[in-house]
Parts: C-alpha cells; structure tokens; sequence
C-alpha cells in the first residue's frame, strides 16, 4: 500500500507544480482566450503535424472567415482549401466539413459532450476527442500528442520507444493514471506547454524545469537517452514529370479528384515517370494518356524537390505549348480542369510543390 500512496502523492505534486508553472508561464495563443469547443477543435486539427507558430497566422485568417461551426459547413470547399493551403494533409479539410455538416444537422451546430459520439466524427481521433473534452469542456480525458510521450518517457524513464502501437498503451495508461481530477484543462495543457518549451527534443532546459525534481531520467542522468525511437518508415523518393501549358496568355490546370492523395487541390497536369523514361518522355504519355493533348516545345524551368511525411518528390517542370490549335481536351484523371491567367492562379489552393513551382514562374 505504501508505495500507492508515494505514487498517488507524486502525481499529486506534478500535477500541482506543473499547473502553477503553466499559469505563470503559458504562451498567450488565440485558443487559449476562448477555449470553445469549435475552437479547441480547429486550432488542434490545425496543430497535427505542425508547429504552433506556423499554424498562428493560419488560425487568425480562418476564425476571421469562418467564424462558428455552420460558416465551415456551408463554405464552398474550394474556400475552406484556400485557406488551408500550405499546411499540408488536405484530407482534414474534407474532415472538418464532413463534421461541421453532422454538427449542424444532428448536434444545432455545437458540440456534443460526449466522447464517444466526438470518436464517431470524421477527422476526430481519440487524441482530437481527449482535447476537447478536457481543453473545451474540462472533463477529465487525458490527451497525448508527441510533446507528451517525450515528456512521460523523460519525467518516469519509460525505455518503451514512442513509435509504435506498444508506446500508445504504454503512455495513454500513464496519462489517464496521473491526470488530476477536475483540472484536465490546465493540466493537459500544462504537459504540451513543457514539452513545447521546456522539455525540448533536442537540448532541453532541465535547470528551468518546474518538476525536475520528479524527473527519473535527469535522476539517472539519461534524459539524453529517452525517448526512445523503433525504426522509422523510410521515405521514397518519387520522379515526376510536369507542365506548365501555356496558350496565348493562359495557363492550363487541373484539378485533382476527391478522394486519394490532396484531394481536391488544384495542380499542373503530370505524372510519375516509369522505369528508364526521361522527364520528357512522361510528360508527353501523360498529356497524352490522361488529356488527349499532344504538346511540344518544352522548355525546361526548374527541378524542385519537396518531402512530404512518407515520400520525396523530385519535380522536373517543362513550360510547354499544344502541338495543335484550340484542340478538345477529355479528363481520364482529373475532376476538371480550366485554363487561367497567371493573376488567377492565386485564387486556387495547390499543393506545395506546384506551389513552389507558381512562385519561380
């Protein structure tokens, strides 16, 4: 019994120093002032993947537009995309429209709190739920994100790498086991906050750290050491080919389907080049499989390289022209297609290769 009651009094001071540290201390972000449940939920969609500074402007630019949950429900996707664009994994924007629609239609545009009918919704994941039933609401969910598993592998020495679903048990149990009740928001918040500014993954500041003296691996001198990593998916590397059609003073684009890698993005017509074919030689069977066009005069403009999470594009773009005029076009691959002035290109969301591409055009 003893050694509960040590475990339980240790829980009870991390929670305690750690939410008097994050009081003092918290950055001053946007979410934070109004922790309502519509925004916990985009700033947290926002935040997958990427940094809060990143994400800052983001926010501000979408909470001015779409202000509650039925302007993103009835906002053209093309919009919605818009202001998405540059922040990458485009399907959480079909997501968070799909949600906003089920929310307006079943739930009189707020959200329920219930966190199996929140785990029910497209785009929400047990760690979108946990944030906002705690961060929003209060109730007592535990949350886990990257920042959290490094600084539960580091405060209590867990050798159990942080990739992989064994970690997900390991740290979600740890989670649930110290998260003072009643005070989930200040907490959970408190635990992202040291993990962000603090518990750094490389170089942390452990002589400014609010509870290193609860810390078991700065005890043991291996903070180095933790967290622990499992190999890693390796990322391919992807060849493609693309064009930059040119008539007169318009440019082609297409657009790509809705369902499947960027949904929905805009793009220049191109494709993946096949084993032994030059740039050049796929782009011609590109144009040609999936539009029917048959191009020439291709002017070579850059070669731009961009990593995406599980692969690396090297992208060769060719300025071209069409071998014949005004000749139809039919969409084996795209949704649809248009062609623009280079002005108009501005209005449309494209990933960020192309987006890179528009910048040197």
């Amino acid at each position: 019994m003893k050694s509960d009651g040590h475990h339980k009094s240790n829980a009870q001071s991390l929670a305690d120093c750690l939410i008097t540290w994050y009081h003092d201390n918290r950055r001053d972000l946007p979410w934070r002032r109004d922790p309502s449940p519509y925004q916990i939920w985009i700033s947290e969609i926002m935040l997958q993947q990427t940094q809060v500074n990143t994400v800052l402007p983001y926010y501000r630019r979408w909470m001015l537009r779409f202000k509650d949950i039925h302007a993103v429900a009835e906002a053209p996707v093309e919009e919605l995309l818009k202001h998405w664009e540059g922040l990458g994994y485009y399907a959480r924007v079909q997501n968070l429209q799909k949600t906003a629609r089920i929310l307006r239609d079943q739930f009189n545009g707020g959200f329920p709190r219930d966190h199996a009918t929140l785990l029910r919704l497209p785009g929400i994941g047990r760690y979108t739920a946990g944030a906002i039933m705690s961060l929003a609401f209060n109730d007592d969910y535990p949350v886990v994100d990257g920042n959290v598993k490094r600084v539960f592998a580091r405060l209590f020495n867990i050798s159990t790498p942080i990739n992989g679903t064994a970690g997900d048990v390991v740290f979600w149990d740890r989670a649930r086991e110290v998260l003072p009740r009643g005070r989930a928001r200040d907490f959970n918040q408190a635990l992202m906050e040291l993990g962000a500014v603090i518990c750094k993954p490389k170089l942390p500041l452990c002589s400014s750290c609010p509870v290193a003296n609860l810390c078991a691996s700065l005890r043991l001198g291996v903070v180095a050491e933790r967290p622990l990593r499992g190999p890693s998916k390796t990322t391919q590397p992807i060849q493609v080919a693309l064009g930059v059609l040119v008539d007169k003073d318009k440019i082609f684009i297409q657009k790509r389907q809705d369902k499947g890698l960027m949904p929905g993005l805009w793009e220049f017509p191109g494709g993946k080049l096949k084993p032994g074919e030059t740039p050049e030689e796929a782009l011609h069977r590109e144009f040609s499989e999936e539009l029917g066009l048959a191009v020439c005069r291709l002017d070579k403009i850059a070669t731009i390289r961009h990593a995406y999470t599980s692969f690396r594009v090297v992208l060769h773009a060719f300025l071209c022209e069409l071998r014949e005029r005004n000749p139809k076009y039919v969409l084996r691959a795209a949704s649809q297609a248009r062609w623009v002035t280079r002005r108009q290109l501005d209005q449309f969301a494209f990933p960020a290769a192309n987006k890179k591409l528009i910048e040197l055009l």
